[in-house]
């Protein structure tokens, strides 16, 4: 836990890009889970959860759909400390390459989510 709060110090001491890209992950995290959280609604009994490219979109359970804000707590939280473990044993580039492929990833979440629940 000593070792996690000194190399947090050294990235806002010495990394400035890196902690710009942490902020930037954890602000798209939170709006991916307060999007998926007002998007959901239980009352449905029936709606689309997935699209595939040969059978197009699926049905299923609004339950099936909690795992996009459990994907953005993974995003918000989980690595961010993995870009500062990352940081730790392989350096600043290498975390910030981990966050821009986090960004991605979380831009992606989002985009499938609006076009999940767009075509529903």
């Amino acid at each position: 836990m000593k070792a996690l709060k000194e190399d947090i110090i050294k990235i806002y001491r010495t990394e400035r890009g890196m902690l710009v890209l942490m902020i930037i992950n954890l602000l798209l995290a939170v709006g991916l889970f307060v999007f998926s959280i007002i998007k959901l609604n239980p009352n449905v009994s029936v709606i689309r959860v997935g699209y595939g490219d040969m059978d197009g979109y699926r049905d299923g359970s609004w339950i099936d759909m909690l795992a996009f804000p459990v994907l953005a707590v993974i995003f918000g939280i989980l690595h961010n400390l993995l870009a500062v473990k990352i940081f730790h044993k392989r350096g600043g580039g290498m975390a910030k390459f981990f966050l821009l492929l986090t960004t991605a990833l979380i831009l992606g979440a989002i985009l499938v989510l609006a076009r999940v629940l767009g075509e529903a």
